[in-house]
């Protein structure tokens, strides 16, 4: 498990969908695009949700606790492109299945 630290709070997140997210959010920066990214918790981890607002200008970290780069999906970051782009935000899902 690694780590998002994002305005003073860490969120602990899977090195890999961590890995994933790094792209999508500095992409969506760099273009300027501000977004919600939510998530929900898991019913051992007290249940509920968290979302944040993703800006430029807030101190982001990501902290990987492997020490191993992992594979990119394209397909995975393309989808959550696009969803950072609707209304709602980027709702984080599992990485879908190749096929």
């Amino acid at each position: 498990m690694g780590t998002l630290s994002y305005d003073g709070e860490n969120y602990e997140l899977d090195d890999r969908l961590l890995t994933h997210l790094q792209v999508v959010i500095s992409t969506k920066l760099r273009r300027g695009e501000n977004f919600f990214l939510s998530w929900a918790l898991p019913v051992e981890r007290g249940s509920g949700r968290h979302a944040i607002w993703i800006d430029n200008g807030v101190p982001i970290h990501f902290y990987f606790s492997g020490s191993r780069a992992v594979s990119i999906n394209r397909d995975w970051i393309e989808s959550m492109i696009v969803a950072a782009g609707r209304a709602s935000g980027l709702v984080l899902t599992e990485e879908p299945q190749a096929g």
